[in-house]
């Protein structure tokens, strides 16, 4: 996908959201173990990474997602985040969507220069029930970042966030089901619950997907497409998108890049009726649609 950055790759288990990690899952499949962690090779340097024509590939406006295979913040990548945080200087122009479940390690992680805050990295920290949310969410709060939001995925137990809406930093909170293996239920009236407390306080919510055990009115519903997931997330009309994130992106001359020099996503007819487009990337006009279609 063209919206990952995945500098390293594997993680330690260190949370009730992580007992079916889909990445351990994947992993299995592939007959690796989760738990070794290594530096990619051709994708550590993606960000910086240009086509023939010398451009880069990672378009100015873009949000990357950065660790989907592994945490930002994992201590074992102590070693390699320096040169990461480097990358992430050098393209002010693009925003890196960081999460973790660690948020207790992030103070002593943040490079020399941080002061308080770059205004192209957007913190996230996961809350997969009430107690890791009443754990993360308040070392978010005091952490100089000039973006917050936080990711309640795989979403496995009823959450209320308002008082930490209240403080106004809070800038938006995605919701989504478990799958693979094991997946445990996730509720509607869970969702409905923080897509009210959203509303209430004007923040993005997306409800990007159902996972494969959805109950609702007391019946558990057996989904097993992620794209049929997502679709559902859509149609539930949870999904509420809230006042805007105002990313200050520039070059590195520190010119501001202005709203027709920053990339604008696509979005095809199969994006239409799929629960990410609210905070999605744009589809990458791979051709799959048209291949798939009969």
């Amino acid at each position: 996908m063209h919206d990952i950055w995945n500098p390293w790759h594997g993680c330690k288990k260190c949370s009730e959201g992580c007992q079916n990690c889909y990445m351990y899952f994947l992993d299995e499949q592939r007959g690796k173990n989760g738990a070794d962690i290594y530096r990619t090779k051709a994708g550590f340097r993606y960000p910086l990474s240009k086509d023939r024509s010398g451009r880069y590939k990672v378009q100015s406006g873009e949000q990357l997602r950065v660790c989907m295979t592994s945490d930002f913040f994992l201590e074992e990548a102590d070693i390699w985040r320096d040169e990461a945080w480097s990358i992430i200087r050098q393209r002010p122009d693009v925003v890196f969507f960081l999460l973790t479940k660690r948020p207790e390690r992030v103070g002593e992680c943040l490079p020399y220069d941080w002061g308080d805050g770059w205004e192209n990295v957007f913190f996230n920290v996961s809350c997969e029930n009430q107690k890791r949310a009443d754990e993360r969410i308040p070392i978010l709060l005091s952490l100089p970042f000039k973006h917050k939001g936080i990711m309640c995925a795989p979403f496995i137990g009823e959450i209320s966030i308002r008082e930490y809406l209240k403080t106004g930093q809070l800038e938006q909170v995605i919701c989504d089901g478990e799958n693979y293996a094991g997946a445990r239920p996730c509720h509607y009236e869970w969702v409905k619950r923080l897509s009210d407390e959203c509303r209430e306080f004007n923040v993005t919510f997306a409800f990007v997907g159902t996972g494969r055990r959805f109950v609702k009115d007391g019946k558990t519903y057996r989904i097993e497409s992620s794209e049929l997931q997502a679709n559902q997330a859509y149609k539930s009309g949870l999904s509420f998108k809230g006042k805007p994130i105002e990313y200050k992106l520039c070059n590195l001359l520190g010119m501001p890049l202005s709203g027709e020099r920053l990339y604008q996503p696509y979005f095809g007819e199969k994006c239409q009726n799929c629960g990410m487009k609210i905070i999605c990337n744009g589809c990458t006009l791979c051709g799959k649609c048209k291949q798939n279609q009969p």
